[in-house]
Protein backbone atom coordinates (compact mmCIF):
# COMPACT_ATOMS: atom_id res chain seq x y z
CA UNK A 1 0.00 0.00 0.00
CA UNK A 2 1.24 3.43 -0.90
CA UNK A 3 0.74 6.29 1.34
CA UNK A 4 0.34 9.72 0.58
CA UNK A 5 2.66 10.92 3.88
CA UNK A 6 4.86 9.08 6.53
CA UNK A 7 4.28 12.18 8.72
CA UNK A 8 1.49 11.85 11.26
CA UNK A 9 -0.54 13.68 14.31
CA UNK A 10 -2.15 11.41 16.58
CA UNK A 11 -3.86 12.21 20.21
CA UNK A 12 -6.42 10.49 21.98
CA UNK A 13 -8.47 10.95 25.44
CA UNK A 14 -8.47 8.07 28.16
CA UNK A 15 -10.75 6.36 26.40
CA UNK A 16 -8.68 5.94 22.75
CA UNK A 17 -5.28 5.13 24.66
CA UNK A 18 -5.50 1.21 24.23
CA UNK A 19 -6.10 1.93 20.61
CA UNK A 20 -3.91 4.83 20.06
CA UNK A 21 -0.71 2.32 21.62
CA UNK A 22 -1.94 -0.44 19.17
CA UNK A 23 -1.67 2.39 16.12
CA UNK A 24 1.33 3.57 16.97
CA UNK A 25 3.05 0.02 17.21
CA UNK A 26 1.73 -0.50 13.79
CA UNK A 27 2.67 2.32 12.00
CA UNK A 28 5.66 3.52 13.43
CA UNK A 29 7.03 -0.51 12.13
CA UNK A 30 6.07 0.88 8.92
CA UNK A 31 8.29 3.89 9.50
CA UNK A 32 5.90 6.54 10.13
CA UNK A 33 6.78 9.61 12.30
CA UNK A 34 3.82 10.29 14.42
CA UNK A 35 3.93 12.79 17.21
CA UNK A 36 2.19 11.37 19.83
CA UNK A 37 0.18 14.29 21.35
CA UNK A 38 -1.22 12.82 24.28
CA UNK A 39 -3.06 11.14 26.53
CA UNK A 40 -0.32 9.18 27.67
CA UNK A 41 -2.58 7.22 30.30
CA UNK A 42 -5.86 6.21 30.54
CA UNK A 43 -6.50 9.03 33.34
CA UNK A 44 -9.08 10.70 32.50
CA UNK A 45 -8.95 13.79 30.43
CA UNK A 46 -10.81 16.21 28.57
CA UNK A 47 -10.98 15.58 25.08
CA UNK A 48 -10.86 19.17 23.65
CA UNK A 49 -7.97 19.97 25.18
CA UNK A 50 -6.02 17.24 22.69
CA UNK A 51 -8.50 18.15 19.77
CA UNK A 52 -7.19 22.08 20.06
CA UNK A 53 -3.97 21.05 20.29
CA UNK A 54 -3.31 18.15 17.58
CA UNK A 55 -5.52 20.75 14.75
CA UNK A 56 -3.34 24.02 15.99
CA UNK A 57 -0.32 21.79 15.43
CA UNK A 58 -1.80 20.83 12.14
CA UNK A 59 -1.30 24.47 10.82
CA UNK A 60 2.41 24.49 11.68
CA UNK A 61 3.87 21.03 11.16
CA UNK A 62 5.07 18.84 8.36
CA UNK A 63 2.06 16.59 9.18
CA UNK A 64 -0.74 17.09 6.97
CA UNK A 65 -2.86 14.57 8.90
CA UNK A 66 -4.29 13.62 12.17
CA UNK A 67 -6.28 10.92 14.17
CA UNK A 68 -8.17 11.81 17.24
CA UNK A 69 -9.69 8.79 19.26
CA UNK A 70 -12.08 9.13 22.16
CA UNK A 71 -14.82 6.74 22.72
CA UNK A 72 -17.27 7.78 20.62
CA UNK A 73 -15.54 9.78 18.07
CA UNK A 74 -18.63 12.11 18.50
CA UNK A 75 -16.52 14.46 20.87
CA UNK A 76 -13.76 14.77 19.16
CA UNK A 77 -15.47 15.61 15.77
CA UNK A 78 -17.18 18.41 17.47
CA UNK A 79 -13.76 19.65 18.77
CA UNK A 80 -11.95 19.47 15.79
CA UNK A 81 -14.19 20.87 12.93
CA UNK A 82 -14.45 24.30 15.19
CA UNK A 83 -11.07 25.13 13.64
CA UNK A 84 -10.03 26.21 10.21
CA UNK A 85 -8.85 24.42 7.58
CA UNK A 86 -9.61 20.96 9.45
CA UNK A 87 -11.99 18.48 7.98
CA UNK A 88 -12.57 15.69 10.62
CA UNK A 89 -14.42 12.43 9.83
CA UNK A 90 -15.71 10.21 12.04
CA UNK A 91 -15.20 6.76 10.53
CA UNK A 92 -16.82 3.35 11.54
CA UNK A 93 -16.11 1.20 8.52
CA UNK A 94 -13.37 1.14 5.88
CA UNK A 95 -16.04 2.19 3.44
CA UNK A 96 -16.34 5.45 5.34
CA UNK A 97 -12.64 6.40 5.68
CA UNK A 98 -12.28 5.71 2.04
CA UNK A 99 -15.29 8.36 0.95
CA UNK A 100 -13.71 10.88 3.55
CA UNK A 101 -10.77 10.95 1.69
CA UNK A 102 -12.23 10.98 -1.85
CA UNK A 103 -14.95 12.90 -1.51
CA UNK A 104 -14.38 15.83 1.54
CA UNK A 105 -10.20 15.30 1.72
CA UNK A 106 -10.74 14.99 5.22
CA UNK A 107 -7.83 15.75 6.87
CA UNK A 108 -8.34 14.13 10.45
CA UNK A 109 -9.45 10.71 11.12
CA UNK A 110 -11.79 10.55 13.82
CA UNK A 111 -12.00 6.83 15.43
CA UNK A 112 -14.53 5.61 18.61
CA UNK A 113 -12.54 2.95 20.41
CA UNK A 114 -16.04 1.48 21.87
CA UNK A 115 -17.77 0.71 17.91
CA UNK A 116 -14.48 -0.54 16.42
CA UNK A 117 -11.77 -3.22 16.77
CA UNK A 118 -7.95 -2.79 16.31
CA UNK A 119 -8.12 -4.50 13.30
CA UNK A 120 -11.20 -2.45 11.98
CA UNK A 121 -9.27 0.55 13.23
CA UNK A 122 -5.96 -0.43 11.46
CA UNK A 123 -7.64 -1.15 8.13
CA UNK A 124 -9.51 2.51 8.07
CA UNK A 125 -6.23 4.36 9.33
CA UNK A 126 -4.26 2.60 6.31
CA UNK A 127 -7.60 3.24 3.99
CA UNK A 128 -7.39 6.90 5.14
CA UNK A 129 -3.84 7.82 4.58
CA UNK A 130 -3.26 6.25 0.96
CA UNK A 131 -6.69 7.69 -0.81
CA UNK A 132 -6.56 10.89 -2.93
CA UNK A 133 -8.98 13.75 -3.20
CA UNK A 134 -11.12 12.13 -6.01
CA UNK A 135 -11.41 16.03 -7.60
CA UNK A 136 -14.11 16.95 -10.36
CA UNK A 137 -16.86 18.27 -8.50
CA UNK A 138 -15.38 17.30 -4.96
CA UNK A 139 -13.40 20.24 -5.46
CA UNK A 140 -15.44 22.69 -5.49
CA UNK A 141 -17.60 21.37 -2.77
CA UNK A 142 -14.35 20.97 -0.63
CA UNK A 143 -13.46 24.62 -1.54
CA UNK A 144 -17.08 25.23 0.38
CA UNK A 145 -16.27 23.94 3.80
Amino acid sequence: MSYLTNNLLIANDHAGFVLKKYLLSKFTAKGFKIEDMGSYSDDPVDYPDLAKDLCIKMTTSVSNFGILICSSGIGMSIAANRYPYIRAALCCSNEMAKLARQHNDANVLVLGSKFITLEQALEMTATFLSIKLEGNRHIARVKKL
